[in-house]
């Protein structure tokens, strides 16, 4: 990738240029110093025009059709509701699957040909940390390029969920028609991540299914939230391939950020999400000057031999690693005003 002329990206970004919104991605999900820096200069001059955005969380059990029902639900916000819609993904392990958006494009087909939407592979960041930051970045660039829209889909794997739910304003989980003891193998703590749920699936034989599994659902939800002041999840149905039920799992969606706005919750929950954001970048900032910083890697060498020879303990050892850091940080980019 050549040197990037970061105010004329920004202009094209402005002016809903796809072909800079995917360079800007791009850009924000490389880790190379160069970029990182123009990434940096980019997410300045966009700044003012981010944060109106309505960010979705998706994600659901594997067989929940997730790629179906982004792209019916996706046609719907646009075609009736007029939106701009975007598709992000959150998967650390697409370096090895070709990503969870990539891998179920086919199922996406409609939606990645309509002009009002943006569908976009996971970064493949090798782990969780780094897709994450990639995608809270790249979230920046849509809603600057005046997507109004974002949905977040994650690959269904624990920790993904919690990250996803970190960067949304609503969490939406698909799941599908289970009953009794099949209600065992949901994690609670996913459910508790949850803002809506919806059965998904709900057309033919399946339908009465459906219907009793979020009966079912609603009721361990109770259990789940004993507190009867505090908010439960709403368990609903609705059919990808019939388009049933699609509208009241929107607005759903929508009822909860209203809640949000009208308590002042929104506000406090996306500047809690910026803190979180802050510390984890200085934590990967700070681990990744760790691993790259070669007089941190040649005391790091000579400590572990000594660890092996008993010649040092593990808190010296740490010690010296840090002392070696302390005195190579004046190098780093980031160390300077002009970093």
């Amino acid at each position: 990738m050549r040197k990037v002329n970061v105010e004329e990206l920004a202009d094209g970004i402005g002016n809903g240029s796809r072909a800079a919104i995917a360079r800007a991605i791009t850009l924000v999900e490389s880790t190379r110093p160069q970029h990182r820096a123009e990434a940096h200069e980019l997410l300045k001059l966009i700044a003012p025009r981010t944060g109106r955005a309505f960010r979705v969380g998706i994600s659901g059990v594997p067989g929940a059709g997730k790629s179906t029902f982004i792209n019916a639900m996706g046609m719907k916000l646009i075609d009736e509701r007029k939106h701009k819609v975007a598709v992000l993904a959150v998967d650390p392990s697409s370096s090895r699957t070709g990503g969870s958006i990539l891998g179920d494009r086919t199922r996406m087909g409609e939606l990645a040909q309509r002009e009002d939407a943006f569908i976009r592979p996971s970064p493949s960041g090798g782990h969780l940390g780094g897709v994450a930051r990639a995608t809270r970045e790249s979230m920046l660039v849509l809603e600057a390029a005046g997507y109004d829209v974002i949905l977040v889909e994650t690959v269904g794997v624990g920790q993904s969920e919690v990250a996803v739910s970190g960067m949304v304003d609503t969490f939406l989980m698909l799941q599908v028609a289970r009953t009794g003891d099949q209600l065992q193998g949901i994690k609670r703590g996913i459910l508790e991540l949850a803002d809506v749920i919806a059965i998904t699936k709900a057309d033919g034989d399946n339908e009465q299914a459906a219907r009793v599994a979020a009966r079912e659902l609603s009721i361990a939800m109770k259990l789940i939230t004993s507190d009867n002041s505090k908010r439960r999840a709403p368990v609903l149905t609705c059919s990808s391939y019939t388009g049933a039920g699609l509208d009241e799992v929107w607005d759903a969606v929508t009822k909860h950020r209203a809640e949000l706005e009208e308590s002042g919750t929104l506000a406090a929950r996306r500047l809690d999400q910026q803190r979180d954001w802050l510390w984890n970048m200085v934590r990967d900032e700070l681990m990744e000057a760790l691993r790259t910083s070669p007089e941190v890697r040649a005391t790091a060498e000579r400590v572990e031999a000594q660890l092996a020879d008993e010649s040092l303990s593990a808190l010296e050892g740490a010690q010296e690693i840090l002392r070696t850091f302390a005195r190579s940080v004046a190098t780093l980019p980031w160390a300077s005003d002009q970093g």
